[in-house]
């Protein structure tokens, strides 16, 4: 336990500015342009270069991890989500704001996560009048990745 609060320490040291989608952008469903991966000891991390889309992709994801309670079966937001389900908040929630801002793109790949959100709140005027309805929905049906089943 030790050695993982040292790598914490450093990880937070050396990333100032940490992605708010960062999970999702290490599963290879998305990217940004605003982000620039490290890697530190064995592991990979992601920071944010724009101070302004850190704090837009901050508010949003806040936004959908309270909108996405009842999807989720959560009585209770924390910062951070167990890992399964911040992986659906994450990928679920761009790619229902990119079907919602951009129907005719059918993809499950999200080019650009800062510009997403800047269009989504240019369309809308705020990150809190965002269709969550619509975008929740692309949250409670996201499937990550299985695990294999193991060879008996």
């Amino acid at each position: 336990m030790v050695e993982e609060n040292e790598y914490r320490s450093t990880y937070h040291a050396v990333n100032r500015r940490r992605c708010g989608f960062e999970k999702a952008i290490l599963s290879h469903r998305c990217a940004c342009a605003c982000s620039t991966r490290f890697y530190l000891a064995d592991r990979e991390g992601v920071s944010c270069d724009s101070e302004k889309a850190h704090q837009r992709c901050g508010r949003f994801i806040a936004l959908l991890r309270e909108k996405a309670r009842f999807a989720l079966r959560i009585t209770a937001v924390e910062a951070e989500l167990p890992h399964a389900k911040e992986i659906k908040v994450q990928n679920g929630g761009l790619l229902g704001l990119q079907r919602v801002l951009r129907p005719d793109l059918i993809s499950e790949k999200v080019s650009d996560v800062a510009g997403l959100i800047g269009m989504g709140i240019e369309t809308y005027g705020s990150p809190e009048q965002l269709p969550y309805r619509e975008i929740v929905k692309s949250i409670a049906t996201f499937e990550g990745r299985r695990r294999p089943r193991s060879k008996r």
